[in-house]
């Protein structure tokens, strides 16, 4: 009986044995090895959400000259902009003037209404200048020379210092885009190259004051307007019309995928 009972505690304890080899081989191989994630980071579009858009100064950001009434190329770039990444929905408010010039918007910045807008304004389309230079054309329309222009241009790089100090100090996120100047005059006549030279100069310096400000994007449009070939300009032989504003819309978005709108955006925007 004892030889029974010792062989049954010797059995348990071998079975015991053999169960403790299972556990353990079974937990070599049901060890797995840590999986290392790449580095990944959710893109700020990823969320889309409502947009705010300012257009202020002139008449081609009002969309003077634009028989389809579809407020010239704010309207259309804005339009558009629904397609991009990270846009839920756009809230866009004009708020450019026809005729006004630099130190009129700058005035108007004072303004308690402009100026909530654009505190509120994730990206801010501006045209200012041209008013400027034909406040010189009309001042001296019958003795035309270039040095008044270069004098008014000194007094307008001013103005658009101020004009960007002012907009820094309401919103330092806003992108600005901010287009150049054409010559409305190459369809009147061909002897134009001093104006040309002119128009070249003032847009020289709205492209460094925008490369100068960092979140801002420069758009060249003198190449769309240098001739009615294309009869791009409004009956007034002045402002754009419908085709003049498609050409320019189509310029903006083009130039703003250059400028990198997923990186002036701090990613929250992609086209």
């Amino acid at each position: 009986m004892r030889r029974v009972f010792l062989f049954v505690i010797a059995f348990s304890l071998l079975l015991s044995g053999c169960q403790q080899i299972v556990i353990k081989k079974t937990g070599v191989f049901s060890e797995r090895p840590e999986i290392a994630f790449t580095e990944w980071k959710i893109p700020g579009y990823f969320i889309p959400k409502k947009v705010h858009v300012i257009g202020l100064g002139d008449s081609l950001t009002q969309g003077v000259g634009d028989e389809l009434k579809k407020e010239g190329y704010f309207g259309r770039v804005t339009g558009r902009m629904i397609e991009w990444k990270g846009v839920k929905d756009v809230d866009a408010d004009n708020l450019a003037k026809r005729g006004r010039r630099s130190d009129q918007l700058i005035e108007k910045l004072g303004d308690f209404e402009i100026q909530t807008s654009v505190k509120n304004a994730d990206l801010i389309f501006l045209t200012i200048g041209g008013n400027d230079i034909m406040k010189v054309v009309k001042a001296n329309l019958f003795n035309l020379k270039t040095e008044p222009f270069y004098l008014e241009l000194g007094k307008f790089e001013s103005r658009l210092d101020e004009l960007f100090t002012i907009i820094r100090d309401l919103n330092g996120d806003a992108i600005i885009i901010v287009a150049g100047l054409y010559n409305p005059f190459s369809i009147v006549t061909d002897e134009s190259n001093e104006f040309e030279e002119i128009i070249t100069d003032w847009n020289e310096a709205i492209e460094v004051r925008a490369t100068m400000d960092g979140k801002s994007c420069f758009i060249p449009v003198i190449d769309l307007f240098d001739s009615n070939t294309d009869m791009v300009y409004h009956t007034d032989f002045f402002h754009p019309n419908a085709k003049g504003y498609d050409a320019m819309s189509g310029r903006y978005l083009e130039k703003l995928k250059e400028c990198g709108l997923q990186e002036l955006s701090g990613g929250e925007l992609d086209m």
